[in-house]
């Protein structure tokens, strides 16, 4: 097995070249904070998130988990709406490694996404960050905004019968996370999962991990600095929660339909491939997709590419099909 890395796709690469000095791999701890100030990410906060007026927005603050702060979330409803219409729900989870980001990061890609699908309510989640706020805190915080959702769905103008839960690489493992503890909690049912590009394995030994080591955007020693974050001295042991690191857990059976993604040249491809595997393996449904040439969050990042509309594309073909038989 080599350790050269694959190649990026030529026009995600011309693309990633003038962004290098903001996304630099090889995050370590002391860089937490700069990260958290870095242009790159306060990108995502300058958007028009109403996108041209189609929504309605509002910060709320709901119960958070026992004993715990409250749980900010943004919610996103269809400024125009049929009466008496209840819309699917996307649950948002937002990406940066467990360390970074809020509930405004990246959530124009599941707005978009509402749109497409003829509207939709969004509800992006507000989660403590690592490494102030260690595991359970993040993913006790997702699962709270979700319980809070669910039981106000209809309120919000949505259907608490189909609710999608979505995120993006650690929001994309948060969200694999919540979907086990709503199966061995007993939690109000989700219509599916849709994981891009997830964070889900603490070991961090892929052959991927090792072949993207200071390359790209989110490499192997910027990997382990969130993992570290979250877990301390107990990542990469024997007794990390599945809750944690949604990878290690021994059963994947009787969860939603899973749509996951990630690029051939990052550092997660190995372990979201594997994850698939193994939800059939254990009877489960899962759509894979594996973009040739895709680095870390590229339709994020390049969404104009050519690669990224075709991600984009097949999101949205997933949410089409599985709402297609669950109409109001």
């Amino acid at each position: 097995m080599t350790m050269d890395p694959p190649p990026f796709d030529p026009e995600l690469a011309a693309a990633l070249e003038p962004l290098k000095d903001d996304m630099e791999p090889g995050l370590t701890p002391d860089g937490i904070e700069a990260a958290r100030e870095n242009a790159a990410m306060e990108v995502f906060g300058s958007l028009d998130l109403t996108m041209d007026g189609a929504f309605e927005v509002e910060d709320r603050e709901v119960p958070g988990p026992p004993g715990a702060p409250d749980v900010s979330l943004y919610i996103c409803r269809p400024a125009a709406t049929t009466s008496g219409v209840r819309l699917p729900v996307i649950y948002y989870v937002h990406g940066g490694g467990m360390i970074l980001g809020t509930n405004r990061a990246g959530v124009d890609a599941p707005l978009s996404l509402a749109l497409d699908l003829g509207g939709a309510v969004v509800v992006s989640v507000e989660y403590r960050l690592a490494p102030e706020h260690p595991h359970p805190a993040p993913v006790e915080d997702v699962y709270a905004g979700l319980l809070w959702t669910a039981e106000h769905a209809k309120e919000l103008g949505g259907d608490p019968e189909r609710i999608v839960l979505a995120g993006a690489s650690a929001g994309g493992g948060l969200a694999a996370a919540v979907a086990l503890m709503l199966r061995d909690r007993q939690g109000p049912p989700v219509l599916g999962q849709l994981l891009r590009y997830p964070m889900l394995d603490d070991r961090n030994d892929t052959p991927s991990s090792h072949q993207m080591a200071g390359v790209g955007v989110w490499d192997r020693t910027a990997n382990e600095t969130g993992w570290n974050a979250l877990l301390g001295e107990r990542r990469g042991g024997p007794d990390v929660s599945p809750y944690a690191a949604p990878a290690r857990a021994t059963d994947l059976a009787g969860l939603p339909p899973a749509f996951l993604d990630v690029g051939s040249a990052e550092t997660f491809r190995d372990e979201v491939v594997e994850y698939a595997s193994r939800i059939w393996r254990s009877g489960g449904v899962a759509e894979l997709h594996v973009w040739p040439g895709g680095f870390h969050g590229f339709d994020a990042f390049v969404p104009e590419a050519a690669l990224s509309k075709a991600a984009r594309a097949a999101q949205l073909g997933w949410l089409e099909r599985l709402l297609a038989d669950r109409k109001e």
